[in-house]
């Protein structure tokens, strides 16, 4: 009995030992008395101890002892994609008084992987899809409105699908394509306007933006709702079907009409060019190109100079000839240029032989399926075992050893096979995947600079990343301009952008609900993102009402006035990132 009872006694002075334990607070903070916005010390030192998922811009109140534990141990601060952990990296690695070129670093490698960006897009992904259009004999409007839409805002679409993958980067991509899509309007536009006066399309000029202004009511609504659902998101690739559609369609009648009237105007048949709509040229009738692109190459160099020469980014005939800025670029360009041709196939049809490489092409088979599997999921497949007992890199590279040896032997120098549009598939695959690896490490590094300097996603979205993104359009539209092409480059500018935001939005949060079944949540950056969805409907409204007022000629005053208008809404979002304009409470 008296044994029961000290056990009883022995439980009891053990549970209130608990209780007290549990009850009484640490280093003498209380956490009741916190705000959530403010986080205690006592919180901060339970973020760094153990994994209470703090905001990880605590990082920046915390020693350099514990502020690399804490971005390690905190799960806000871990990255769900990429190769690098860039915030380990800059705490971890570099003491406090290296900050600054730590920042300057990431910031280097930040533009660089935006120089890369521009190169597998011009050089390897449009190329690829422009083949692959002309093998399914698509028309040049249902290929200019959906492959060539999708190379030019390949990097726009994957960061967004990427900044989508985390609702903690979600802003970063509403940022992203918000900004984008006000520079383009503003910037790009006012400056084709400027360089090249012109007369705009009128029905395209209405289909285009009208479209646009519906894609952007759609988003703002998602905003406000804070959560796109898959209806919603499947809603965003419907409204670009539909889109499509309405372009081909548009173009078939515009082309019927033009047709019936120069037949009538002018006797027997006659092979008649037509204008479209948006300016560009094209013929009534179709022919068959098919001996355009006929091989007529019958080289007798060696396999090994084949392959020398197919690997070389550098023509020493060209680099005489350019500038030194040309050159200074082109040294940069070098070891991307190199790393693309070694992995990513290219096929291209203006060529006699089609940039059929017999050596590199086998290569490709071999080197290709190695860089799918590696950047996939930033190469967590390319390393699970089958059965705990063979990795699956080791049974890509069996295959391609495989494929390559077959192709080798199956085919010559001079002549591409049959088969050598699967290629354009390949390439595309290929260069779509390291768009994709190097779209993750661009959000990842912008994420981090939020961090270092407690900015938030929205301003670093409308501005690096949507600057980063869109420099390739601007170079091509004001060129396209100067060069005599003012309505092409301006519709250009609104088609590009509508590609962007449909699929961007759409496929990026189709793929993580489908991944997580849950909703995708949109955290809003508080004022500045309002701002932002502000200040891109009213360019557009500005845009809607004026044009038509100036009987769709725009002159070098509307240029300049586009241009005024992005400076302000600039000036006027960087001012609200830093408090000087708030919302007074009360």
């Amino acid at each position: 009995m008296e044994g029961s009872r000290a056990l009883s006694h022995l439980q009891l002075l053990s549970w209130l030992w608990l209780l007290l334990r549990h009850a009484s607070p640490v280093q003498g903070a209380g956490p009741a008395a916190q705000g959530p916005g403010n986080p205690s010390p006592l919180a901060v030192q339970e973020g760094v101890n153990s994994k209470v998922d703090l905001d990880c811009r605590t990082v920046r109140s915390l020693n350099a002892s514990e502020s690399c534990l804490f971005v390690q141990t905190n799960p806000d601060c871990q990255s769900d994609g990429g190769y690098l952990n860039y915030l380990k990296g800059i705490f971890c690695f570099f003491p406090p008084d290296l900050l600054p070129l730590a920042v300057t670093l990431y910031v280097l490698w930040l533009f660089y992987l935006f120089l890369f960006l521009a190169v597998t897009a011009e050089k390897f992904f449009c190329p690829n899809l422009s083949a692959i259009s002309t093998t399914l004999k698509l028309s040049h409007n249902v290929a200019g409105v959906t492959f060539l839409a999708f190379g030019n805002g390949a990097p726009d679409v994957f960061s967004a699908v990427v900044a989508f993958s985390n609702a903690r980067t979600a802003g970063l991509a509403i940022g992203a394509l918000f900004g984008a899509g006000v520079l383009v309007t503003t910037v790009v536009a006012g400056g084709i306007t400027i360089i090249r006066p012109f007369t705009a399309a009128s029905r395209p000029f209405f289909r285009d933006i009208i479209f646009y202004i519906v894609a952007i009511f759609l988003t703002f609504t998602a905003l406000y709702i804070g959560k796109v659902t898959l209806a919603w998101s499947l809603g965003y690739l419907g409204l670009y079907l539909f889109y499509v559609f309405t372009v081909v369609l548009s173009t078939w009648i515009y082309r019927r009409q033009s047709v019936a009237a120069l037949t009538h105007s002018l006797p027997g048949p006659s092979v008649l060019p037509v204008d479209s709509e948006d300016g560009t040229t094209s013929m009534a009738n179709s022919f068959d190109y098919s001996d355009e692109y006929r091989p007529q190459m019958h080289s007798e160099e060696s396999t090994a100079r084949i392959l020398t020469r197919s690997l070389s980014p550098l023509d020493y005939q060209t680099w005489k000839q350019k500038s030194w800025f040309w050159r200074i670029l082109k040294l940069f360009k070098i070891p991307a240029e190199f790393l693309l041709r070694l992995t990513v196939p290219l096929v291209d049809l203006d060529k006699d032989d089609q940039n059929w490489k017999r050596p590199l092409n086998c290569l490709h088979l071999f080197t290709s399926p190695m860089v799918c599997i590696m950047t996939l999921q930033s190469g967590v497949y390319g390393f699970y075992e089958i059965q705990g007992i063979f990795p699956i890199w080791g049974v890509m590279m069996l295959a391609g050893t495989f494929l390559a040896s077959v192709t080798f032997f199956a085919t010559s120098n001079d002549q591409p096979p049959r088969f050598h549009w699967v290629f354009a598939f390949l390439g595309f695959f290929v260069s779509a995947l390291w768009i994709n690896a190097a779209a993750t490490e661009v959000v990842n590094i912008l994420r981090s600079l939020g961090i270092i300097f407690q900015l938030s996603n929205t301003v670093l979205g409308l501005t690096l990343l949507a600057w980063g993104n869109s420099i390739g359009d601007v170079i091509s539209d004001l060129t396209l301009a100067q060069q005599g092409y003012p309505r092409m480059a301006f519709a250009a500018c609104f088609g590009g952008i509508i590609f962007n935001i449909l699929v961007g939005v759409g496929l990026g949060c189709v793929l993580e609900i489908s991944r997580n079944h849950i909703d995708v949540k949109l955290e809003t950056d508080g004022l500045l993102v309002w701002i932002l969805a502000g200040a891109l409907g009213f360019s557009l409204l500005f845009t809607f009402i004026s044009v038509p007022l100036q009987c769709f000629h725009l002159n070098k005053v509307y240029g300049f006035c586009l241009l005024f208008f992005y400076l302000s809404f600039l000036i006027v979002a960087l001012l609200t990132e830093f408090g000087v304009i708030h919302l007074r409470v009360g």
